[in-house]
C-alpha cells in the first residue's frame, strides 16, 4: 500500500515518510534500540499494525527474547493495564517471527 501511496506523487506525504525511514536508521543510538523505542511507543498508543512493523524489524535487529520482555516491561509501565491486549498480540507475533527465522523462512515485510 505504501507504493499506492507514494504513487499520489503528493511531496509533503513522500516528506513525511522519508522523515519517517529517517528516524530509524543508525545515529548515536544504534537500529535495534530505535526498533525497541518504536516498539515500546506503538505498544502505548496501542496500534497493533504499528506494533507488528516494529517487531518484525526488531526480529530483524537481532532482538533477543530477554531485550523484547524488558521493553514490553517498560511500554506495560507507561502505558498502564490498558495495554494487555495489545502486550498478548506482541507476544504472539514476536513468537511468529522468531518461529519463522528459526525454520529458515523469510519474515512478511
Amino acid at each position: 500500500m505504501n507504493e499506492r501511496i507514494l504513487a499520489s506523487d503528493n511531496k509533503q506525504i513522500k516528506r513525511f515518510f522519508a522523515l519517517d525511514s529517517r528516524a530509524y536508521e543508525k545515529g548515536a543510538l544504534s537500529v535495534k534500540v530505535k526498533e525497541l523505542l518504536g516498539l515500546v511507543s506503538s505498544t502505548v498508543l496501542r496500534c497493533n499494525d504499528c506494533i507488528t512493523y516494529h517487531i518484525i524489524n526488531c526480529v530483524k535487529e537481532g532482538v533477543t527474547t530477554e531485550e523484547f520482555f524488558e521493553a514490553m516491561n517498560v511500554a506495560l509501565i507507561v502505558g498502564g493495564s490498558i495495554i494487555i491486549p495489545h502486550l498478548r498480540k506482541a507476544v504472539e507475533m514476536f513468537e511468529e517471527c522468531l518461529q519463522l527465522v528459526e525454520e529458515g523462512k523469510e519474515l512478511p515485510i
